[in-house]
């Protein structure tokens, strides 16, 4: 383990590592870590607790990982933040815990590219990519395989659907749906994100189902509540996408 450990390295003796793990030199690991086998910390970089990493973790040089919330206010309550496996957080990544004894949760496989952040009590699920400049506010949740173009930011509380791919400078100011493209300031759908359901694996008779399904909720000019009614269900993505529509509309 010693031999695995830079000498300049600060770790505090409160901190949990598996065997393996592996810290640069100058990087700074605080009380209540624990960091999961096969992660790295490169030179620099900083994990502050209370924070979970789960196994195969990358952090960089100069990233943040786990420090304290921005608030102006702060409320009693131990927050913390829980990674799961094998992300990568590149340079001068910020993601911050909970607030008032919530926690900000990170699935597996992630890549945060450098200067993006994660605020407080957010939720981000797996297989994303953030690219560079990326804001996540406090509160925003994220599904699974989501895309962001760089300088991209997605407001407090806002929902961001599986598979959505937000295009570089969109700003998300209301719920992104599933398997969409949203451009612009403010952010608004665009297009099928076809090849990242290809990417996914996805079977080409669902994108082909949900092409047609994306054509008569956003290719018409006709209420979205006629238009869902339209939209046939049956094919797990489609009805996924709808689900998530009437969420939106707040319709049960």
């Amino acid at each position: 383990m010693a031999e695995r450990i830079h000498p300049t390295a600060l770790i505090d003796p409160r901190a949990e590592l598996a065997p393996d793990v592996e810290v640069g030199p100058y990087s700074v690991i605080g009380p209540g870590v624990r960091i999961g086998a096969g992660s790295r910390l490169h030179a620099h970089a900083v994990v502050l607790g209370p924070t979970v990493l789960g196994d195969g973790n990358v952090v960089c040089s100069f990233a943040v990982i786990g420090g304290e919330s921005q608030k102006r206010a702060s409320a009693p309550g131990v927050s913390r933040l829980v990674a799961g496996a094998n992300n990568v957080f590149r340079e001068h990544v910020t993601v911050h815990r909970g607030t008032e004894g919530g926690s900000t949760r990170l699935g597996s496989e992630n890549l945060f590219m450098v200067g993006s952040h994660v605020a407080h009590d957010a939720e981000v699920g797996s297989s994303c990519t953030f690219a560079n400049g990326v804001q996540l506010a406090g509160h925003a949740k994220v599904e699974d395989f989501a895309t962001f173009g760089g300088l991209s930011g997605v407001a407090q509380f806002v929902v961001v659907g599986q598979s959505a791919f937000i295009a570089a400078g969109a700003m998300c100011e209301r719920r992104v749906p599933p398997f969409v493209i949203v451009q612009g300031d403010r952010a608004r759908v665009r297009a099928l994100n076809v090849v990242g359901l290809r990417r996914r694996g996805v079977p080409e008779e669902s994108i082909a189902r949900l092409g047609e399904a994306f054509r008569t909720l956003f290719g018409h000019k006709v209420p979205r509540a006629a238009a869902m009614s339209a939209v046939e269900r049956g094919d797990p993505f489609v009805d996924a996408l709808l689900d998530a529509l009437r969420a939106e509309a707040g319709v049960s």
